[in-house]
C-alpha cells in the first residue's frame, strides 16, 4: 500500500495490520494536535453554555414533573414527583391553550408584516440616491436602536386616551369629538393593533439592513443577462435575486419567528397602560404572571415553549446541517 493511500485512509478506520508509513503517522499526530487545540478553544464557551444554559434547562425540565411551589422554597422541603400532571393541567384546566393560539396568531402576523415591509425597504434602498439612502438608514437605525420599553412609552403616549396624538388627529380630520377619551388599549383588537405597529416598527430595520446587504451580493452581470433575455422585474427577482437571498432570508425568518413568539416587554408595558391582561396575554406575559407561585406549572409552560421554538426552527437547523455535510 502506498503512502498516499495510507494518508487518505481515516486513522480510526485503518486496520491494525495495515503498514503505517511516516506520512500517515505525521498526519495522525497532526489530527490529534488539531483536535486538542480545537477543544481547548471551545472549552471556555462550552463551560459558559453548560452553566448559563444547560443547567437551567435541565433544572426546568426536572421541575416540570414536580409540584414545586413557593412553600417548598421557603420551608426548604423537596417537592413531590407528579409525572405529567402539570402538562395535563396546563392544557385542560388553564388558559394556556387560548394564550398559545393567540401567541401563534400574533407571531404569524408580525412575522409576515416585518418580513414584507423589511424586504420592500431593502429594495427601496437600492433605488435611492446616496443622500436619501443615508437619511432613510439613519431613521431605521434610530427605530432599531431604541430600547423596547422606551419605544412602548412613546407609542403608548401617541395612542394615549386623553392626550394621544392619534385621537387629536382623528378629531381634527373628522371635525368631531368622537375620538376624545377613546381608549385604544382597553379593547383586545385595538390593543393588538397598537402592539403590531410598535413591534413591526422596530423589526423592519433588522430585516431591511440584512436583506439590503444580501442584495449587494447579487452579481450585476447576471441581472443584466436576465434583462437582455426579456425577464421583467418580477421574474428577475424570483429566478435570479431570490436564490441568492434564500439562505439569508431563511435565517432572518427563523429569528423573526423566535423573537415574535417571545415578546414580553412591549405587551407587559402596554398592559400596564390600560390593557386587560387576561385578554391580551401572550406566552411571555402569561409565563411571568403564572410564575408567582407554582414553579412546577411554570416550568411545564417553559418546556412547552422550548419544544415549540425548536419545532419551528428545526427545518432551518436540518437544512444547515445538510449543507455542512456536502
Amino acid at each position: 500500500m502506498s503512502a498516499n493511500t495510507a494518508t487518505r485512509r481515516r486513522p480510526d478506520k485503518t486496520p491494525s495490520w495495515v503498514p503505517q508509513s511516516d506520512a500517515y503517522l505525521r498526519e495522525r499526530v497532526r489530527l490529534r494536535r488539531d483536535g486538542r487545540a480545537g477543544w481547548t478553544l471551545l472549552a471556555p464557551a462550552a463551560i459558559i453554555l453548560a452553566v448559563m444554559v444547560g443547567y437551567p434547562a435541565v433544572l426546568m425540565v426536572i421541575q416540570s414533573f414536580t409540584d414545586y411551589e413557593v412553600r417548598d422554597k421557603v420551608q426548604g422541603t423537596l417537592p413531590d414527583f407528579v409525572g405529567f400532571d402539570n402538562y395535563i393541567e396546563i392544557f385542560t384546566q388553564s388558559d394556556f391553550p387560548a394564550v398559545l393560539m393567540r401567541s401563534l396568531g400574533i407571531m404569524v402576523v408580525l412575522t409576515v408584516l416585518s418580513m414584507g415591509f423589511g424586504m420592500l425597504v431593502a429594495v427601496l434602498l437600492t433605488k435611492l440616491t446616496r443622500g436619501w439612502r443615508i437619511l432613510v438608514s439613519v431613521g431605521l437605525l434610530l427605530a432599531w436602536a431604541m430600547p423596547p420599553l422606551s419605544a412602548t412609552v412613546v407609542w403608548g403616549w401617541i395612542f394615549d386616551t386623553e392626550y394621544g396624538l392619534v385621537n387629536y388627529l382623528l378629531n381634527t380630520i373628522t371635525g368631531t369629538s368622537d375620538w376624545t377619551n377613546h381608549s385604544w388599549l382597553i379593547d383586545p383588537l385595538s390593543f393588538y393593533f397598537v402592539l403590531t405597529i410598535l413591534i413591526v416598527w422596530q423589526s423592519v430595520p433588522f430585516v431591511a439592513f440584512t436583506t439590503y446587504a444580501a442584495l449587494g451580493q447579487v452579481p450585476g452581470e447576471v441581472l443584466e443577462a436576465a434583462a437582455l433575455d426579456g425577464a421583467n422585474g418580477t421574474k428577475r427577482f424570483r429566478f435570479v435575486v431570490f436564490p441568492y437571498l434564500r439562505s439569508v432570508l431563511t435565517v432572518v425568518l427563523i429569528l423573526q419567528i423566535i423573537w415574535n413568539l417571545r415578546i414580553f416587554t412591549q405587551v407587559y408595558a402596554l398592559q400596564s397602560r390600560g390593557g386587560i391582561a387576561s385578554e391580551t396575554n401572550v406566552l411571555g406575559t402569561y409565563l411571568f404572571r403564572q410564575g408567582l407561585g407554582e414553579f412546577g406549572i411554570t416550568a411545564a409552560i417553559g418546556v412547552v415553549m422550548v419544544i415549540l421554538l425548536l419545532t419551528l426552527s428545526w427545518g432551518y437547523i436540518r437544512t444547515t446541517l445538510k449543507e455542512e455535510e456536502l
